[in-house]
């Protein structure tokens, strides 16, 4: 009988020698993603704002970064060619981009927040994903993860801008991975609670953040999904809730 470790284990070998990129990889989210991604061996490529979250990261001969606004389809366009231009072929997009406002009535939010949450939520995804499609469809194969959220389905109070563009991210990925079946590229939608990050405990000191899904247990799942292991899933909004 395979024990839960060495299950783990030979997911992640899986990959050596694959190139991924992770867009806002240096975030709450996205660091335990590109860390994980580093430790099953692959190579990296990560988005990021701020320089200092970048370094924090380690050095490591895998890992390489862009300080790229993923919201520029250019821009972004210039990042996928430069990756693949020194890697070959780039198998996997994980985007862990976003933001979250919210505690404000439907009517009395401003009109730029919406505007903020669409640029974030959606519009960075829908980029990300028209560049690196169409190299993935060259080679048929590649895996892009998006990051939504419960929320995008379950819709609470005071969060209709933020609401809209993750249900609005759901459907772009569903759509998606329609005009990709039979492609052999997979695209997923990743649904978290709120994350067990530093921000979120924060911005909430008196939930019992012990019931939010932690960054690596989301990591270990979107690892799954752009493993070959993962090679059945396809067109899925897979909910990461912990007990929250």
């Amino acid at each position: 009988m395979i024990s839960q470790k060495e299950m783990i284990y030979h997911m992640t070998t899986s990959f050596s020698g694959k190139t991924v990129l992770v867009a806002g990889g240096t975030g709450g989210l996205g660091r335990a993603v590109t860390l994980a991604f580093l430790k099953a061996g692959a190579n990296v490529a990560v988005t990021y704002r701020k320089r200092e979250e970048f370094d924090a990261l380690g050095p490591s001969s895998q890992l390489e970064g862009y300080a790229t606004d993923v919201t520029d389809e250019a821009a972004v366009k210039v990042m996928v060619d430069q990756i693949i231009a020194r890697h070959g072929a780039l198998n996997v997009l994980v985007n862990t981009v976003g933001g979250y406002a919210g505690g404000v009535k439907f009517w009395d939010a401003e009109a730029a927040v919406f505007d903020q949450m669409i640029a974030l939520n959606l519009k960075a995804g829908y980029v990300l994903c028209r560049a690196v499609v169409p190299t993935m469809l060259a080679r048929k194969q590649g895996v892009i993860i998006n990051i939504a959220a419960k929320s995008g389905i379950d819709h609470p109070a005071g969060a209709a801008s933020y609401s809209a563009s993750k249900a609005a991210a759901i459907a772009m990925i569903d759509s998606l991975a329609a005009d990709l079946k039979g492609s052999g590229v997979r695209a997923n939608s990743i649904l978290p609670s709120i994350i067990d990050t530093d921000a979120n405990r924060k911005a909430m000191p008196n939930a019992d953040y012990t019931r939010w899904p932690k960054p690596e247990e989301i990591a270990d799942v979107i690892l799954y999904l752009g493993s070959e292991d993962g090679r059945i899933i396809h067109g899925a909004s897979i909910p990461v809730y912990g007990n929250s």
